[in-house]
């Protein structure tokens, strides 16, 4: 029974305290006046009758009535309901004192004052019950006696409420009692009568309506809000303008919360004065009134609910968890229904008649009745989670939360964690966990109905009928008696209008004496009358059926069974010592463990091989057991929450195995790198669930064994008997004698006690390092912040959380043992404490614990010392013994091989992923080696275990290493491991053995870096090559303290002495076509020009040290690449007839011999004949690096020139274009020397051009055709406007994609874009052939005046051309582009390697391979160099010179002009001229390799820039497009992709050839070949290993005669080069031969099919992609042809011809039957017959690189269309293709023999002459056969071919007219052919060649 009321309190204005802003209340009288005993007078009262203040006001307002809720510090909730009405104050001092807050009232200040304000009075009723409307009609019918001055004394109708005792629930007797229980009929003695219902169960809420309401104020979506935030411990604020609405709302909140009760603050009202406690850090639902809206604007972590405007306003900061889905989605269907029950068949078409939803008050419960439902639902089989600790004297209960989320597979559950963690569960469990107790609707829902609600879950109507049934419970439990409803209050009768005069008398004071009385009176009564006792009706909650296991997919693992079949058997293998089955078996039992099955059945089989808690095992069973411990803890999270840990603790302590005499390691030791181990909880939960075994084996009358049997571990017997044996105790508990009680509650405390010590020992053993000296850095991030780690969930990676702790527990890393131990003390204290506390043992005992606690871990680490120092004893389980590689000649090991294992990355071919096995992760060793990082092992997978995987890269192409932590799949050791990411496309996982030290790593990668970064270019391995290690590190050693200067002195000494003395030893090597070297040598020294005064002395270091070797050195020069080439081209010769050289227009310039003018360009140039060196010397200022323009290429048809320079200075620039406010445009007096003489240099070479001289200047294309072109002119025409297009695209603004128009397309005026106004807007139109737009719009000039075209495009940098003004009478023009920066290369170069050599397997969709690659822009690039050099190509083929001038001219120009002449000239698609090519363009003008390759420790920080990989990629793009024209294949250009970064070679290092002439390599080249091993040119190489094998020749070779080349540049006609993406396995990269080949070749020869199998007979050859080298696997058909041709010569015992020799007999005999068809002819091009051509390109698969498919595919294209010649100046493409030419390595344009007559007194002999029309070269060899070739005669120096006359000794018997001479400018030569026919036949041949050139 419980008072109605507590205190009745009446509160008014409070005059004396008026003079601030705001008044005050106070409390004018309460009763009764002492405090209740059980419940003091709640403070503040005051303050919420008016929660918006006290204030006056002008006019009476109606009377209000709400209720707050005050807490008090016991938590209990009181009750203030407020009635408040306002009564007049007429005091004219009071309106005189009160005027100026009067004015503030009204804010009317012009309003005459009233002459009355009315105050505010409110009368409170105080109560421990919520009955909302009693309490209502209490306190109006008082304010009703007092109104309408009734005849009853107010003393008496508060006397007779103050002692109004009702019953706090009706208990559940049937019959009439209980009807008087519920139902109490109370009168207040003024004629009124009410019945109060009291609930039947007081444990349900009573919500009355306001579920309801508050679903119809803010709709269903934002209750869950607020349903969600509220559980998971949010801040919550209501604001409505009604203060009864707030306080129904927040009812309604809580009420949906059970069977949670809400804990924090809960204030349904708070008052204006107070709102600063919206502040506080805790949780909170509170109500504000509207009012005061703008005061909590500023709450940034407050969910906001406007209850009138039906909102609910969440901050960006606050996330709130919902629930669970499937939940949720159930949830809002359910409560739709019952909120909207129309909006199910509002699409009907004959909706039913009556779908209304239910009356406020039912549909309230069934609102509640919903959230009943869900609450079954998330947390049916609870009570199987529960641990009873202890039963007497009082129980006390925890909850297994890991187990509980586990079994339901919502451990990821965000909602469900924070509900778990939260207060209101902790009170949930303490209220409803005890087993012995009265229930509920919810224990019924629990423990009855999970079954049904789990079958109905997914039909909602059937949802909804149980729905009903639960709100009509909930509804019967509010209103027992629905009809009993006799109110009879009177209301006050005054109407409005009457109430000035009526109410005039105040509330008046009330005796405090009668209403005491009348207290006392009826205290006195209830002392007499009979105690009521109503039995409490306790029993045993019922459990409920226990959780269903489901996984973290929802459903049971599939083929589960197969797998927990595995594990058996593995396991069965393993204690039966089948070693060898167990191994085979392991990998997919480590698979299996993946899943929880698999893993409850390894603790289950594992379990029954311990005896005795003991099992002895030998060292491999104890490796594999251990193995598959850490494999099945690596996946349990730190929650443990399948309880996988729970059941490994027992098995960790029990397997162990002998070390020695008294030494055992047992398993613990090895498993103890597993987050689990460091979690409190886990512990926690550990210990309370043994502590429950062992209470309840004391309650068992049983014995022990019977019990052990009857509980199945984590079964249903164990857990239920716990509860109800708790249950029956507790029921005996009042039955017991005193003593037996306390001999029970000793009892158990002595248990918990027994297993703390226990658990402090377990808990040493899993936390204390085998190792104590080394402390785990894991160990001490887990153990120095536990908190942390058992309150966030962290992720099973154990490799992520020990990189966290690396940096934030740094401290830790020297720390001594004893710290391990103190570390691990704290813990077990933590522990130990907490459980101690929590179940009740005695402090004796806790403090006998405390001291118990150091000394069990000091034993600890006793033993395990000796552990640990015989464990370093064992003999390493055998691991697979380490491979040695085969290293190159001259390669020495740095460092020995460090056991590692390599570790699959982002790549998924080798992991077995895409089908095949999975060769990694492998095991191995990492050699260091002074060229290579090697790693050679084998597959851990002991199904490829034979196999060796093999994973290598240059040192020299190390980008990028970073440390990282690796878990093994196998070990679960989380080791430190490198990866290390290499240009060359590789990147190698490696993590350490646990047998490498950690210091050994560290040396590793300091060698590392050391021979990544040389300190000097001469520490690379291609100048250390064949040397012994220790010079490498004396040079090293001496070069560091030495200032540059003197160093480069020291270079430029010895480079003098090698120079000289190179020079003796070289003279036999040099090649016969500078036979008369000394009348060169004479020419050179007249020609020699002294160096001009004004140069700056300090760079003559060179001139003045290599003067004395001068000739020397200007020999080599003149016998570089460039000067064979620009006597190839006819661009100059250094011949003494000045004659010939007068009228060439160029000459070769001697200007830079000393590399004083331009260090970076080679020392002879081709500049314009007409200026002289001096001028050279002033122009090339106006460049940056002195790049100024010279000619590298000559267009042999339109005789156009390609020049190529750095980009201007900025002052240059001005000068270039002439100052825009120059009043003429040529004055020269305006203008800057400098700027003249470049004029005149550009001049100079436009007037070299045959077109301008012979249009004698004009400026028009009219005059431009000329005897030099031999394509028709209608040709050029329609050329024309395609590089207009061209022009457009590349000059075009950035917003263009590439690729987006076509070749030709139509492209408006530049002006329009805008963006290039500062060029010279007609350019573009110009070249595209159409006229500038008149402004007029009328016709233009155009068609009278042929558009001009310029004889010069300057090719420039759009940034750098800003500003300038272009005249229109100049003859060169400008073309603007953007050019790519090298930044911006090597950016995407890094994300081109991230995408086609990922570091590890990405998930992300966004991330895909196409994605990054797209990302990486490197495609883009390529387009739009490739776009660049078409264009080109297009101006010099139809007669413009072109002068590319970009950046500093070493880069991209050197792509553009290396591209533009590959694409140009036949001649650079052979073997020798790409050579050449790259020597003259790449090497000798400057392009800086060391510095772009970050070769050497100065240039580390500029980072690795692929410029020369990009341009092989564009090499390749075209080799793609026109497979035919290249004499070279794919694999040539990988080589030197491959060989550029490798530094195995000299040809790539240094930055120009003053650089390497001052280390003196450049000439050595052709020198000394002390060591024939180690070849230092990559050339050298190429040409060795080309003679030996056809790798590098591609087959399908056939050049078209002098075809320009115009490949698509389009980023859609683009292919990623397998470059970047393929890998071999087996060998490591197939770029140095040597090593690749050395093993192979032998049983190649001796078995015909190369057995790559292990198969003995099978002939079937399996091919792993990323494994085998597909094209030494599966060569192609003529490879295979000629190696099997080899193997039968072999066989036959012939002595083997060369492949080349094969390959040119099969096409000479090819071409002769052709000829034999055909008529005869000589011409340069033999046509072959069109069937062979046909099969040649049926042949295309095979023969491009082995299954390269898209050149087949552009093959067949080509014939159907003409698709791959998109300019219509090419010849067709179906002649293209029929016409096959002769295929052999040097281009034979005619060869036969004949004889020639040696040097003087030397005898005539026949030689096999070869006349090479491409190489523009006479050659003779000894013999067809023969390779080498035995001389050469230049055609360029051939001046005449006569008819000759027989000599002394000629070949007898032939004809006189068969002889004939040549006459060169050194000598004639007499030749005799075989009958005159042939030797007309030669002559003519000659002859065309000459006319040709």
């Amino acid at each position: 029974m419980a008072r109605l009321a507590d205190y009745f309190v009446v509160v008014g204005y409070d005059l004396d305290k008026r003079g601030g802003s705001e008044g005050q209340g106070r409390i004018l009288q309460r009763f009764p006046e002492k405090d209740w005993e059980d419940n003091p007078f709640p403070q503040g009262i005051e303050l919420f009758c008016q929660p918006s203040g006290w204030q006056l006001v002008p006019e009476r307002q109606p009377a209000t009535f709400f209720v707050a809720v005050l807490t008090d510090i016991n938590s209990e909730r009181h009750y203030c309901a407020c009635f408040t009405f306002w009564e007049a104050l007429d005091n004219p001092q009071l309106q005189r004192a009160e005027a100026s807050e009067a004015d503030e009232v009204d804010e009317e200040p012009a309003v005459v004052q009233p002459s009355q304000v009315f105050a505010p009075k409110s009368l409170v009723l105080v109560s421990r019950l919520d009955h909302t409307e009693v309490f209502r009609n209490c306190l109006g019918l008082i304010y009703t006696v007092h109104v309408d001055a009734l005849s009853v004394p107010l003393e008496t109708v508060i006397g007779n409420l103050l002692t109004c005792v009702i019953p706090i629930a009706g208990g559940s007797q049937p019959g009439q009692e209980e009807r008087e229980e519920s139902l109490r009929t109370i009168t207040l003695g003024a004629g009124d009568r009410q019945v109060i219902q009291t609930p039947i169960n007081d444990s349900l809420p009573v919500s009355g309506s306001s579920v309801a309401q508050l679903f119809r104020q803010l709709g269903i979506v934002n209750v869950l809000y607020l349903f969600c935030a509220a559980l998971t411990e949010h801040k919550i604020l209501f604001l409505s303008s009604s203060y009864q609405r707030l306080t129904d709302a927040c009812r309604g909140l809580l009420a949906i919360m059970f069977p949670l009760k809400y804990s924090f603050t809960y204030v349904p009202i708070l008052p204006g004065k107070l709102l600063e406690v919206l502040s506080t850090p805790t949780p909170f639902i509170i109500g504000v009134n509207s009012f005061f809206r703008s005061e909590t604007q500023e709450l940034l972590d407050v969910i906001i609910a406007d209850l009138d405007g039906g909102t609910v306003t969440i901050p960006e900061c606050v996330h709130i968890s919902l629930l669970p889905e499937p939940l949720l989605q159930q949830t809002q269907t359910a409560l739709s229904m019952v909120l909207d029950p129309e909006l199910e068949v509002a699409d009907h078409a004959f909706p039913p008649s009556s779908t209304q939803p239910s009356a406020l008050k039912i549909q309230d419960k069934e609102i509640r009745a919903v959230f009943l439902w869900l609450f079954a639902r998330l947390f049916q089989g609870y009570r199987w989670c529960l641990h009873i600790i202890r039963i007497h004297p009082e129980p006390v209960i925890r909850f297994h939360k890991a187990a509980f989320l586990g079994q339901r597979a919502l451990s990821e559950d965000d909602f469900l964690m924070k509900v778990l963690d939260g207060m209101a569960f902790a009170g949930f469990v303490s209220e409803r966990g005890p087993p012995y107790r009265t229930t509920d609707l919810f224990d019924d829902l629990i423990a009855n109905q999970v079954e049904r609600i789990r079958q109905e879950e997914a039909c909602p109507h059937k949802v909804m009928n149980h729905i009903k049934e639960l709100a009509e419970q909930l509804f019967k439990n509010e209103n027992p008696y629905p009809t009993v409803a006799m109110h009879k209050v009177q209301r006050p009768s005054e109407s409005p209008g009457q109430n000035q005069p009526q109410n005039q008398t105040p509330f008046p004071p009330l005796d405090e004496v009668t209403v005491q009385l009348f207290i006392d009176h009826a205290a006195a009564k209830l002392k007499t009358a009979p105690p009521v006792v109503k039995a409490e009706l306790k029993g045993m909650v019922p459990s409920g059926p226990p959780l269903d296991i489901v996984d973290r997919n929802g459903n049971v693992l599939a083929n589960s069974a197969r797998r927990l079949e595995v594990v058996r058997n593995c396991i069965t293998y393993i204690f039966e010592n089948k070693m060898l089955e167990a191994k085979k078996l392991m990998p997919a039992v480590l698979r299996a463990l993946k899943g929880r099955a698999a893993r409850i059945c390894l603790t289950q089989e594992l379990n029954q091989h311990v005896l005795q808690n003991r099992a002895v095992l030998d060292d491999q069973q104890f490796d594999y057991i251990v193995r598959m411990m850490n494999c099945t803890l690596q996946d349990c999270s730190h929650m443990d929450e399948h309880g996988i840990a729970a059941a490994l603790l027992p098995l960790v302590t029990a397997f162990c195995r002998k070390l020695g005499a008294g030494i055992t390691q047992f398993a613990y030791s090895c498993v103890q790198e597993h987050m689990v181990w460091t979690n409190m909880q886990f512990w926690e939960a550990m210990f309370y669930s043994d502590v429950q075994n062992h209470i309840r084996a004391l309650y068992l009358e049983v014995d022990d064994g019977d019990a052990s049997t009857s509980c199945e571990r984590d079964g249903g017997r164990e857990v239920v008997s716990a509860l109800e044996l708790a249950s029956e105790q507790s029921r005996l508990w009042p039955t017991l004698s005193k003593d037996m009680q306390t001999e029970r509650v000793q009892k158990e405390e002595s248990t918990v006690f027994s297993q703390a010590i226990h658990y402090a020992n377990r808990m040493s053993y899993l936390l204390l390092p085998l190792d104590t000296s080394k402390n785990r850095l894991l160990r001490s991030s887990g153990l120095g912040d536990v908190e942390s780690v058992s309150n966030s969930y962290v992720t099973n990676s154990i490799a992520g959380s020990m990189a966290e702790s690396y940096d934030t527990e740094s401290g830790f890393e020297d720390a001594e043992s004893s710290d391990v131990a103190n570390s691990v003390v704290r813990f077990i204290n933590r522990f130990v404490d907490k459980v101690c506390n929590e179940s009740g043992v005695t402090n004796e005992h806790l403090k006998a614990l405390h001291t118990m606690i150091p000394d069990i871990v000091q034993m600890h680490i006793e033993t395990l010392d000796a552990v640990h120092r015989e464990s370093k004893r064992l003999p390493p389980i055998q691991k697979p013994k380490l491979l040695r590689p085969t290293l190159l000649s001259g390669e020495e090991l740095v460092m020995d091989g460090m056991r590692v294992h390599l570790i699959p990355d982002g790549r998924e071919e080798a992991t077995g992923l895409m089908g095949g096995p999975p060769l990694l992760p492998a095991e191995g060793a990492i050699f260091l080696t002074t060229y290579r990082l090697i790693f050679k092992g084998t597959p851990s997978d002991p199904l490829v275990g034979e196999q060796v995987v093999t994973r290598s890269f240059p040192i020299a192409s190390l980008t990028k290493e970073k440390r990282i932590s690796v878990t093994l799949p196998m070990d679960q050791f989380v080791q430190e491991g490198l990866q290390l990411r290499s240009c060359t496309f590789q990147l190698m996982k490696i993590a350490f053995d646990e047998e490498v030290a950690s210091d050994l790593a560290e040396v590793f990668r300091k060698h590392m870096h050391k021979l990544r970064y040389p300190q000097h270019v001469q520490g690379t391995f291609a100048f250390t090559v064949g040397q012994c290690g220790k010079l490498v590190v004396e040079h090293k050693a001496k070069d560091k303290n030495q200032s540059i200067k003197t160093l480069s002195k020291n270079l430029v000494k010895s480079a003098k002495r090698t120079i000289g003395r190179q020079y003796v030893t070289r003279k036999k090597y040099t090649p016969p076509t500078w036979e008369n070297r000394s009348s060169l040598q004479s020419e050179l020294d007249e020609d020699e020009i002294s160096v001009s005064e004004e140069l700056d002395q300090s760079s003559l270091t060179l001139s003045s040290t290599i003067r004395s070797s001068d000739r020397q050195t200007m020999s080599n020069v003149v016998e570089r690449a460039c000067c064979r080439d620009y006597q190839r081209l006819g661009l100059g010769t250094l011949s003494n007839s000045l004659t010939r050289s007068k009228n060439e227009p160029f000459r070769i310039s001697t200007v830079n011999r000393m590399y004083t003018v331009c260090r970076s360009y080679p020392g002879l140039l081709i500049v314009p004949q007409s200026i002289p060196d001096s001028t050279i010397q002033r122009i090339c200022r106006c460049y940056r690096q002195n790049r100024f323009p010279v000619v590298c290429w000559r267009n042999s048809r339109t005789k156009a020139v390609l020049l190529r320079s750095a980009g201007l200075h900025a002052k240059g620039v001005v000068g270039f274009f002439k100052s825009p406010n120059a009043p003429t445009a040529g004055m020269p007096s305006q203008a800057d020397s400098t700027s003249l003489e470049q004029e005149k240099y550009l001049q100079a070479i436009i007037s070299s051009m045959p077109s301008y001289s012979e249009t004698s200047g004009r400026n028009t294309l009219s005059g431009f055709t000329s005897t030099h072109m031999n394509t028709s002119d209608s040709s050029d025409k329609l050329r024309q406007p395609k590089i207009g297009a061209l022009m457009k695209q590349v000059m075009g603004a950035k917003e263009d994609v590439p690729g987006t128009f076509s070749r030709g397309g139509k492209w408006g005026s530049i002006r329009g874009s805008g963006r290039l106004s500062a060029y010279n807007p007609e350019v573009g139109n110009r070249l595209a052939g159409k006229e500038s737009p008149q402004p007029n719009g009328g016709p233009s000039d155009a068609l009278f005046l042929r558009p001009q075209k310029a004889y010069l495009y300057i090719i420039g940098d759009k940034a750098q051309l800003k500003g300038g003004k272009q005249d229109s009478f100049q003859q060169w023009e400008v073309v603007p582009i953007e050019v790519c920066d090298v930044r911006q290369v090597k950016n995407s170069f890094k994300k081109l390697m991230k995408a086609c050599v990922p570091s590890s397997p990405n998930s992300d969709p966004n991330m895909s391979f196409h994605r990054c690659l797209e990302d990486s822009e490197w495609m883009t690039l390529l387009h739009k160099v490739l776009q660049v050099s078409v264009l080109v190509v297009e101006l010099l083929d139809t007669g413009s010179s072109v002068m590319v001038s970009l950046e500093d001219g070493w880069d991209v120009t050197t792509q553009v002009v290396s591209l533009v002449q590959l694409l140009s000239d036949p001649y650079y698609r052979t073997f020798d001229g790409f050579r050449l090519l790259v020597e003259k363009e790449w090497l000798s003008f400057g392009h800086r390799f060391s510095h772009r390759g970050a070769q050497t420790l100065a240039s580390q920080s500029s980072g690795f820039t692929p410029v020369f990989l990009q341009f092989l990629d564009c090499v390749h793009q075209i080799h793609l497009q026109f497979p035919m024209e290249f004499e070279f294949s794919q694999y040539y250009l990988k080589f030197l992709a491959y060989h550029y970064v490798s530094n195995r070679f000299r040809t790539f290092l240094l930055d120009s050839d003053y650089e390497r002439i001052e280390l003196g390599v450049l000439y050595e080249e052709k020198g000394e070949r002390k060591n024939p091993q180690v070849c230092k040119s990559v050339w050298d190489y190429i040409d060795r290993l080309h003679k030996k094998t056809p790798i590098f020749y591609n087959y399908m070779f056939c050049p078209e005669d002098e075809e320009v080349l115009r490949p698509y540049s389009f980023i859609s006609n683009l292919k990623v080069w397998d470059f970047y993406t393929e890998e071999t396995l087996s060998e490591g990269p197939s770029y140095d031969w040597e090593l690749v080949r050395g093993r192979q070749e032998r049983p190649a020869e001796e078995t015909p099919d190369k057995p790559d199998t292990s198969g003995p007979t099978s002939q079937r050859q399996i091919v792993w992609p990323c494994y085998d080298s597909r094209s030494k696997v599966v060569p192609d058909a003529i490879t295979k042809l000629l190696q099997d041709l080899q193997t039968l010569e072999a066989e036959l015992g012939q002595a083997s011809e060369k492949w080349k020799d094969t390959w040119d007999k099969i096409k000479t005999t090819q071409r002769t039957e052709t000829k034999l068809e055909s008529r005869p002819s000589f011409s340069s091009s033999l046509l072959m017959s069109s069937n062979l051509s046909h099969q040649r390109r049926s042949q295309g698969v095979y023969l491009q690189e082995s299954g390269v498919g898209s050149s087949i595919n552009l093959a067949l294209d080509c014939e159907a269309s003409a698709t791959s010649t998109p300019v219509a100046g090419r010849p067709s493409t179906s002649t293209l293709y029929s016409q096959f030419q002769s295929t052999e390595s040097e281009n034979r344009s005619f060869e036969g023999i004949l004889y020639k007559k040696g040097a003087l007194l030397k005898p005539w002999k026949p030689r096999w002459f070869v006349l090479d029309k491409t190489k523009h070269q006479l050659r003779y060899y000894e013999s067809r056969q023969d390779k080498e070739c035995k001389g050469v005669i230049e055609l360029a120096e051939v001046e005449s071919v006569i008819p000759g006359t027989p000599t002394m000794g000629a070949p007898k018997n032939i004809e006189d007219k068969a002889f004939f001479d040549l006459k060169t400018t050194k000598r004639v030569y007499n030749f005799c052919a075989q009958d005159s026919l042939n030797a007309q036949l030669w002559m003519d041949s000659v002859q065309s060649c000459l006319s040709d050139a």
